[in-house]
């Protein structure tokens, strides 16, 4: 099962303990609550000369979601697990809806002025290593770069709760020559490696580990074309897709527009998702060295691997396929036989920390509505209060994370446990604040 991290009394990270343990450390007033998540206990005494058995800390690095896991090496036990969602897309509309504002306000308020390119400077990131000297990073975009900085924050709190000695991190590596043309060769062929199992591996996560037609999950699926090579089709990723044995025999040759004659709607479904880009490979290609700088700069051993190595030990011990387990299977330092079955793995999702935007605009880039007021009250979206609602519709007690605030009015929003919505009520019967808000949403995940 999942651990429960404990630091002593000058805060220094110790063996994390079973939930039984810290129960009981509580009941008897030997330790209190420093945080709810990761959920962590701080001790009444200092323990000096305790020393605790190594941890590593294992990163799987995807494109929208990252898989954590800590393990203990010696006990091939998985002490914590996590996913990490990122938050990278909603970052790209925010600025985007900027920049088209921006536009439109200069073209409505200015005169017409020509467009001008090499007036901006780019200021890469800057941080500090292990030995307090200030390392000047590559720039990315702030999309990309809220990836590397998502996974060095919990890094950094892991490291902060747990006696972590060493990283490991998966490299993938994408070669979006070879996913584009798989005849790609020679001449042609000049930069990057790539396995034959990245297409593959590729076109899984593309069509969601299923098959294209009927939707069948679990089973064994084989690559098919768009439109097949008897009717001039290519063998481009754009052009491919997954189908299980009994469709692929079904379909044969038949013209795609054929086969889905009765189904349009997955037709179209099919259709615009084959011609998704290569957004998500671009991602990971982009950021994967950046995060592996920040990672050294930690001072502690990383260990690097490939993603064959990781679908290797997962295959070998028959793990089954996610991100938190994807990550406790990276590297060579991979124990047989991991304990991860009674892990309860939390999915951590990124929020961010509220805008600056003062009022909502309109389609047109025109106020919307009243400027946002000052808060009279003590509370942020994030936060976990615990309310009593003494009586109405939604009378009962709530412990649930805050969604929205009414900022002019002493109310505050959680979500109805129903779905049907939001509940606003008073400030006046929150009863106590359980978690200040850290810019993330933390739910449990289920193992099925």
């Amino acid at each position: 099962m999942s651990r429960v991290f404990v630091v002593d009394k000058e805060r220094r990270p110790l063996a994390p303990c079973t939930p039984r343990r810290a129960r009981l450390l509580l009941s008897e007033c030997k330790a209190s609550v420093l945080r709810r998540y990761p959920f962590t206990i701080i001790l009444k005494e200092s323990h000096a000369t305790a020393t605790p058995r190594p941890l590593r800390l294992k990163i799987y690095p995807a494109s929208k979601t990252t898989g954590l896991a800590v393990i203990n090496e010696s006990t091939a036990e998985v002490i914590w697990a996590a996913e990490l969602k990122h938050r990278s897309q909603q970052i790209k509309k925010a600025l985007d809806s900027r920049r088209s504002l921006r536009s439109g306000r200069r073209n409505r308020k200015t005169r017409y002025r020509p467009a001008r390119w090499l007036n901006r400077k780019r200021n890469s990131p800057v941080f500090v290593d292990a030995e307090g000297i200030a390392v000047k990073g590559k720039w990315l975009p702030p999309s990309l770069q809220h990836r590397v900085e998502v996974i060095m924050t919990w890094v950094n709190r892991l490291q902060r709760y747990l006696p972590i000695t060493a990283i490991s991190q998966e490299m993938m590596r994408f070669d979006t020559q070879k996913l584009q043309n798989l005849e790609i060769n020679g001449v042609e062929y000049q930069q990057g490696t790539l396995h034959g199992y990245e297409v593959r591996e590729y076109l899984l996560e593309k069509w969601s580990r299923e098959c294209a037609y009927c939707g069948a999950r679990e089973i064994r699926l084989e690559i098919n074309h768009i439109v097949p090579r008897s009717h001039g089709g290519s063998d481009r990723v754009s052009n491919l897709t997954l189908a299980c044995r009994s469709c692929r025999e079904r379909r044969g040759a038949t013209n795609l527009g054929e086969f889905l004659s009765t189904k349009p709607r997955l037709l179209e479904k099919l259709q615009s998702q084959a011609k998704a880009p290569l957004k998500d490979v671009a991602a990971i290609n982009s950021t994967r060295l950046a995060l592996l700088k920040r990672l050294k700069a930690t001072g502690l051993p990383v260990e690097v691997s490939s993603g064959g190595e990781t679908k290797f030990n997962r295959n070998q011990q028959r793990i089954p396929r996610s991100h938190w387990l994807n990550a406790a299977c990276i590297g060579a330092s991979t124990p047989n036989n991991i304990k991860w079955e009674q892990v309860k793995p939390l999915a951590i999702k990124a929020m961010g920390h509220g805008r600056r935007q003062m009022v909502n605009v309109d389609a047109f880039g025109f106020p919307r509505g009243k400027p946002k007021g000052i808060p009279i009250h003590p509370f942020r979206t994030g936060d976990i209060v615990r309310a009593n609602i003494p009586k109405g519709k939604y009378a009962g007690e709530y412990e649930e994370r805050i969604s929205s605030i009414k900022t002019s009015e002493t109310r505050v929003g959680i979500p109805d446990k129903k779905g049907q919505g939001t509940i606003y009520f008073q400030t006046k019967f929150v009863t106590t604040k359980i978690f200040n808000s850290d810019g993330y949403d933390h739910q449990f995940i289920t193992n099925e």
